[in-house]
């Protein structure tokens, strides 16, 4: 597949938005897609808040992905300083993935976070997503030995369904 047009969201994103990042990670429509937390998190992956928040962020640069259809993917590079930028809130339509949308967009992302000064892209991943985790690792990620915990009882970033969730950080030499 080429690669998709990308362009900065806009506040009137906003809406498709939350549909697109839900519709990739939570919720039966997630099942189309092999990127989902279905059976890991129930409710949201972002709330509106957030959302609006990380796209007036001067340090976020948030990405999204068009097609016919409307929304194809998003993500968000956040300059950290110090060389360092992180990669996140990355979804792609279900019914689109694996097709080659994730990988163009990730690269993109990329090419963002060294136009930023980054050296280094990091991420955080759900420890038990060994598949996503995977995907990532071919990508030329590598776990940092470094783990986060989840927010458990914030629900803006959704209800677990298991008590022992965490995140692995990720990083790349850019």
């Amino acid at each position: 597949m080429a690669s998709p047009a990308v362009r900065r969201a806009r506040g009137a994103d906003v809406p498709a938005l939350l549909a697109l990042i839900h519709s990739a990670y939570r919720g039966e429509s997630s099942r189309a897609g092999w990127t989902h937390e279905a059976d890991l998190i129930d409710g949201s992956r972002i709330d509106e808040g957030l959302l609006r928040a990380d796209l007036a962020d001067p340090s976020t640069t948030f990405c999204v992905a068009e097609d016919e259809a409307g929304l194809l993917a998003c993500c968000a590079v956040v300059d950290r300083g110090a060389g360092t930028a992180y990669f996140g809130t990355f979804a792609v339509r279900p019914t689109a993935q694996a097709r080659g949308i994730g990988d163009a967009l990730l690269a993109h992302a990329e090419a963002a976070a060294r136009s930023l000064g980054a050296t280094r892209m990091e991420m955080t991943v759900i420890a038990r997503r060994a598949d996503l985790i995977a995907w990532y690792l071919r990508r030329g990620y590598a776990p940092t030995g470094e783990t986060r915990p989840f927010p458990y009882g914030d629900e803006r970033f959704g209800v677990p369904r298991v008590p022992d969730l965490e995140f692995t950080v990720l990083a790349k030499s850019l």
